[in-house]
């Protein structure tokens, strides 16, 4: 009797358990109800929902050059729209994807996600020039997808992420950026370093004294990572300078 009772115990406390972090990580992972209002769109902002992404526009003269964005595993997708939002904003059309089952159980491998981009980016075909970024897993993704080396390749942005790990971009030639939080204890600056050989000798290394990993989207705090010592919305502004600073540096597809 008394083993069975510890076997109880134990299978108990372990159900009790994995309930406990999935119900953490749902609410983790969750979207907050300022990206949601982020995701609408307005006198401003043009917001159209396909069938796998969002395409978020300003309505007056948008350029030529845009981002296509993968968004961090597990994540709600939408939390990134604030981002999006203040780039497109600032003229530069860009595309958020719907990542396959967020990115678990291999919904981030593959050229599923690849293929979502490319159906996506044909929707805006004013841009001839793109941008592609992504957060933490999403950078693996948008790793995977300058590999292509495609003729409309203009940027890499790669944010709060240790990818490229497995591939070697060391020789593109396009701009580089990997924006990184000191706090930041899901991709720390060591896995950074570790992987800093796969990047081109050129990448800019934008470091966020304070930000943590979960800040870099509009989201809870995530299991592994530290506490922030800046807010959201200073880390949100630094990485918004820095990725409209590379957009910025950017020719119009005319200069080619």
């Amino acid at each position: 009797m008394r083993w069975a009772t510890i076997r109880r115990i134990w299978i108990t406390a372990g159900i009790t358990l994995t309930v406990v972090f999935a119900l953490w990580c749902l609410i983790a992972f969750r979207a907050s109800g300022a990206a949601r209002e982020a995701i609408r769109g307005d006198d401003s902002v043009t917001v159209t929902e396909g069938e796998h992404h969002w395409i978020l526009q300003r309505r007056t003269n948008p350029a030529e050059i845009g981002v296509v964005f993968f968004p961090g595993g597990m994540v709600d997708h939408v939390a990134y729209a604030p981002l999006l939002r203040d780039i497109a904003a600032a003229g530069y059309p860009s595309v958020l994807i719907r990542v396959p089952r967020r990115g678990t159980f291999g919904g981030a491998e593959g050229a599923e996600p690849l293929n979502r981009a490319v159906a996506a980016m044909r929707e805006v075909p004013q841009v001839r020039r793109w941008v592609v970024a992504g957060h933490s897993r999403g950078g693996e993704i948008a790793s995977r997808l300058a590999q292509t080396q495609a003729p409309s390749l203009a940027g890499l942005v790669l944010i709060g992420t240790s990818h490229p790990r497995d591939i070697s971009l060391a020789h593109l030639r396009i701009p580089v950026m990997r924006i990184y939080g000191t706090r930041d204890t899901v991709a720390d600056v060591e896995k950074l370093e570790r992987t800093k050989s796969n990047l081109p000798p050129h990448t800019e290394h934008v470091r966020i004294d304070g930000g943590n990993h979960s800040q870099f989207g509009a989201y809870g705090f995530q299991p592994g990572d530290w506490p922030a010592t800046i807010s959201r919305e200073e880390q949100h502004a630094q990485t918004l300078e820095a990725i409209l600073s590379l957009l910025n540096r950017i020719p119009n597809s005319s200069a080619f």
